[in-house]
């Protein structure tokens, strides 16, 4: 991994890390506070929902941990079967229901 810096006052460079910035944004908005440390435990809260539970459409909806982990292969490999058995089962009972 390698650090690169994005051209000044041009956010479209930054644009993963300035959308993950405005999704935490949106949810730590939505509650109100009091004590510092509620705050740091709502936004531990949120990286690892982000990280181990949210699907990401652009991981063809997998987590970033089943990403990072290489286990999103055999993740997409696994729901393509199961794609294919239900589609088989969903044609053989159609063709009895129609005959």
């Amino acid at each position: 991994m390698t650090h690169v810096r994005g051209a000044p006052f041009h956010p479209q460079t930054q644009g993963k890390i300035e959308r993950w910035h405005q999704t935490l944004k949106n949810r730590i908005l939505l509650e109100n506070y009091f004590l510092p440390g509620d705050l740091e435990q709502e936004i531990e809260a949120f990286v690892e929902h982000y990280n181990h539970r949210r699907y990401h459409e652009s991981l063809d909806n997998v987590t970033p941990a089943d990403t990072y982990l290489g286990k999103a292969p055999a993740i997409i490999k696994q729901r393509e079967r199961i794609k294919r058995q239900t589609i088989e089962h969903r044609r053989l009972q159609h063709r009895r229901l129609a005959a």
